[in-house]
């Protein structure tokens, strides 16, 4: 069974999330601290819980400037309203049951309200029901005949209670019918008093439960074994849970933990602490020589009552992990704060991770405190093993745990005051900066990945550079002059000093070409990552060198009056060259000409391209062999087919 949509209604700081869709294997929740996703999963979680220490209280969960209120109007509303839709496999398990067709629709509405009661909503049809456990049995021709048209239960009980009233052995065969209807309505109903209640009671066991965890469910580094298998779990802490999962799946309920026999008890800590680093290492690649030991140790401790009476032995369960590059263990509690999540996780959901049991995966800001390769990681973890077992929907204000291919997935999370409240919805178009910004990092962190991951990228500075390259690369191709290869892709970065903020984001070594001015900062820094072996050093192409100069920008391919010629189209400008002088960049001297620090560079580059019929023909040869010298120079550093 799937989730669709769930819905919140006046929960903390939400108090309409409308129906909010969700996804059969990711959904994630974005949006920035107190928007409302915490709340949302909260929420959720409460309408079937795994463990059993979640449920609604109104005085500490309804909206706090609502509540007395609407505690006066008497106002009583489902808090959780979620949309379920059967599988085929559960049709089938029901269709058995109930007969082919007793639910009218593979949708079931659950409900929960403040007073924690939990409603199915589906539509059944009785009649099917009824001839299902009627067709099932060999009842005879004469009660089979007594039973023709009998569509509901009432019916169904008043012809049974008449078999059953007969006597005499000429009616023996009524009352072996009346004994056989009794017996497959009792196996239809599986002992519940109405339809209805059997129904429930189907439907309850394929419907998910929610399993919910954040930071505080993180495991302890010792564990009070006894103490932990003898408390009550609906009075434990999240943190106390998670151990007692890890108890559970060291076998506890087998009594191996406090078996006297050593060599047992280790045997099967040891057969836990390697499956735990199996599963550990297959997804944490920061740092693949840890290993997971598990140890149980005792200590004495005095009893209380009287004061120097009989000491309690106390088992402590702990958990330690083995690095194999630094050769030490650290205890449990001592490592990172991500992997101590990451490990926490893994044992508190162990028990689902590997059942047949329905359960949908709440997580509340996973890998807050991984880097970004261990969020990646994770975002493996989530899709190639937790997705492909159940639905996971996870809240996070992380680029790095958006998936930019998988926009589909995203909701997005605001709080708009305490008029609207929190608002989630699948507009990643959202107005809210704050809200957008995940998007907006994952988006470029995305695009900059995948422009410089291959091999044939002309990094260049701006876009007026992109316009001018592009239209003489084609016009030269149609003179049959040298024009760019193909296979280039050119990326405008807004200035080739964002190349090493690139690299360093990145963080690997790039196979693209740098096609930069000869000013001496910029140069230089492209000549320090070339030293450091993030670029090489022939595929860094300064303008100057073709024109023999210390400086140059693409605007100096030109000859200066066909660049002139543009210019004054483009600024309604009436310059000519006689009054230029000096060896610096053609934009620098016409900016100092008009008294000007800069201008718009990017306005006669639109211009050239929408004119290009009229500016084309009218090139000079310097201007044409210019670019095909600068073009020429850029293919050479072409990696081989």
């Amino acid at each position: 069974m799937k989730l669709i949509s769930a819905q919140i209604v006046k929960f903390k700081n939400i108090l309409d999330s409308t129906p909010v869709e969700i996804e059969p294997d990711v959904t994630c929740l974005v949006g920035k601290n107190e928007s409302g996703k915490t709340a949302y999963l909260h929420a959720l979680y409460r309408l079937r819980p795994v463990r059993p220490n979640a449920v609604f209280n109104v005085r500490l969960q309804y909206p706090a400037w609502l509540e007395k209120r609407h505690r006066m109007e008497k106002t009583v509303a489902p808090v959780v309203v979620a949309e379920f839709e059967l599988e085929p496999d559960d049709i089938a398990k029901l269709n058995t049951q109930f007969g082919e067709g007793a639910l009218k629709s593979p949708r079931l509405t659950l409900s929960k309200d403040y007073s924690n009661n939990l409603q199915y909503k589906f539509e059944s049809d009785e009649s099917v029901v009824v001839r299902n456990i009627i067709t099932r049995m060999d009842l005879g021709y004469e009660a089979s005949n007594a039973l023709e048209g009998v569509t509901d239960f009432e019916s169904l009980t008043s012809v049974f209670e008449g078999f059953k009233a007969r006597t005499g052995d000429e009616n023996e065969p009524f009352r072996a019918a009346a004994a056989s209807l009794e017996r497959a309505t009792k196996e239809v109903l599986k002992e519940s008093a109405t339809l209805n209640d059997a129904v429930v009671a189907a439907l309850d066991a394929l419907t998910p439960q929610f399993f919910y965890f954040d930071d505080y469910a993180s495991l302890p580094g010792i564990v009070k074994i006894r103490d932990l298998l003898q408390a009550d779990p609906g009075k434990l802490d999240d943190d106390k849970l998670t151990a007692l999962s890890l108890l559970k799946l060291a076998g506890a309920e087998d009594e191996y933990l406090l078996n006297p026999d050593y060599e047992t008890r280790k045997r099967e800590l040891e057969n836990v602490a390697s499956a735990l680093t199996e599963e550990v290492l297959k997804y944490w690649t920061t740092n693949p020589d840890l290993r997971v030991e598990i140890d149980i140790s005792q200590r004495n401790e005095p009893a209380p009552n009287p004061p120097g009476g009989q000491q309690t032995v106390l088992e402590e369960m702990r958990v330690r992990l083995y690095d194999n590059r630094h050769l030490l263990s650290l205890p449990f509690d001592e490592r990172s704060t991500g992997f101590r999540w990451f490990f926490s996780f893994l044992v508190a959901f162990s028990r689902h991770l590997h059942s047949g049991q329905p359960v949908v995966l709440l997580l509340d800001e996973p890998g807050l405190g991984l880097h970004a390769r261990a969020q990646k990681d994770l975002l493996n973890f989530i899709d190639g093993r937790l997705a492909k077992r159940c639905q996971v929907i996870y809240t996070t204000h992380s680029p790095f745990m958006i998936q930019p291919g998988k926009l589909e997935q995203v909701r997005v999370v605001e709080d708009r005051g305490r008029e609207i409240g929190s608002t989630i919805s699948a507009n990643v178009l959202s107005t809210d900066a704050d809200t957008r910004f995940p998007l907006q990092g994952a988006l470029a962190y995305d695009l900059a990945r995948h422009l410089f991951s291959g091999q044939n990228n002309l990094v260049i500075e701006r876009t007026s550079d992109f316009t001018y390259l592009t239209v003489l690369s084609d016009w030269l191709r149609e003179k049959g002059r040298k024009a760019l290869d193909e296979r280039w892709t050119l990326v405008p970065v807004g200035g080739v000093d964002m190349v090493p903020t690139f690299v360093a984001l990145l963080g690997i070594p790039l196979d693209v070409t740098v096609l930069v001015d000869a000013r001496k900062p910029e140069h230089q820094r492209l000549t320090r990552l070339a030293q450091r072996g993030y670029l090489a050093n022939q595929r860094v192409v300064p303008i100057g060198e073709i024109l023999q100069r210390p400086a140059a920008d693409m605007e100096d391919l030109f000859n200066i009056d066909d660049y002139l010629a543009i210019y004054n189209a483009a600024f309604l400008k009436a310059h000519v060259s006689a009054n230029f002088t000096g060896t610096d960049p053609i934009v620098s001297r016409i900016a100092r000409a008009e008294g000007i620090d800069r201008f718009d560079r990017g306005k006669p580059a639109d211009l050239f391209m929408r004119r290009r019929d009229q500016f084309l023909p009218a090139l000079s040869e310097e201007t044409l062999a210019n670019f095909e010298a600068i073009i020429d120079r850029v293919n050479q550093t072409l990696l081989p087919k």
